[in-house]
Formats: structure tokens, C-alpha cells, sequence
């Protein structure tokens, strides 16, 4: 459905709520890290073209006992690969909910920014026209959009 004009409200109470369970779903994911820009692109990612590969490892691992060197843990692989995919499923779900509520408020912001330069273009022509009181209003919200100086006049 393509967007139209928002209208809606939330009361301070509902902010709060929002806030407290987003730090109660925190709270329930303790082990959660934040990796450094670096870390980000140095260390290897399993997507989900590789996801089948890992998987593939565990099966073998499983069956071929013989070939599991002594320093691979396969226990610790198959909680890493559950946790992998039970987090895959939460932040599906949070990029849903993120895109939403950032283009809810991409949205809301520009329907805001639109009406106000609105009346902002009134104001500059009702200070043109020398309405009285304007000037100050005027003055104050043009600073929004500081000038640009002229160029320098062409010497020749």
C-alpha cells in the first residue's frame, strides 16, 4: 500500500512500555556483542549460501568420528550453529520492525519539515509584503538556511 499522511499519536505511557520491553528482549540475549567496524569485515561470515556447508561439517563430524581432530569441539559447534540460526530468526524480525518504524519516521519527519517550510514561505512573503510582526519570526526561522554569499564580481 503506497504511504499516505500519518496521523497518529503516542501517549508518553506507550514510549515507556516500548523502551522497557526492548530492554527486557536485551536483557534476555546477555551474550550479545558489538564487534568493532574492524572485527566487522575482518572476521568470516556465515551467510546463508554457507549455512548448508556448516551444517554439511556437522553431519560428517557426527558420523565420522575418526576424522574429528582432538581440539574440534562439535559440541561447541552445533550450540554455535542452533544460536546462529535462532538469532537469524530474531533479527528477521528486527529488521522488519526497524525498517518500519525508521520509514514511519522518515515519513513523519518530512510531512513535519514540509508543513513547516509551508509556513515559513508565508511568513517571507508576508515579511516582503510588510506585514507587521513578521520580521522577528522571519529573522529567526531563516537561520535554518544561512546564506550563501554572492560571488565575487568578474574583474574583467
Amino acid at each position: 500500500m503506497p504511504y499516505q499522511n500519518i496521523s497518529a499519536t503516542l501517549d508518553a505511557e506507550t514510549v515507556e512500555n516500548v523502551i522497557k520491553h526492548l530492554a527486557e528482549v536485551r536483557a534476555m540475549l546477555p551474550f550479545l556483542v558489538n564487534l568493532t567496524p574492524d572485527e566487522r569485515q575482518t572476521i568470516p561470515k556465515m551467510g546463508v549460501k554457507t549455512m548448508p556447508f556448516v551444517d554439511k561439517t556437522l553431519d560428517y563430524a557426527a558420523v565420522n568420528p575418526h576424522l574429528v581432530p582432538p581440539y574440534f569441539n562439535a559440541a561447541e559447534l552445533l550450540r554455535d550453529v542452533t544460536l546462529a540460526k535462532q538469532l537469524l530468526q530474531i533479527q528477521n524480525i528486527i529488521a522488519q520492525l526497524y525498517e518500519s518504524v525508521s520509514d514511519t519516521s522518515l515519513a513523519v519527519g518530512s510531512e513535519a519539515y514540509t508543513a513547516s517550510l509551508t509556513f515559513y514561505n508565508t511568513v517571507k512573503s508576508a515579511t516582503k509584503s510588510n506585514v507587521p510582526g513578521t520580521d522577528t519570526i522571519y529573522e529567526d526561522l531563516k537561520k535554518r538556511f544561512p546564506q550563501r554569499g554572492k560571488p565575487p564580481a568578474n574583474p574583467t
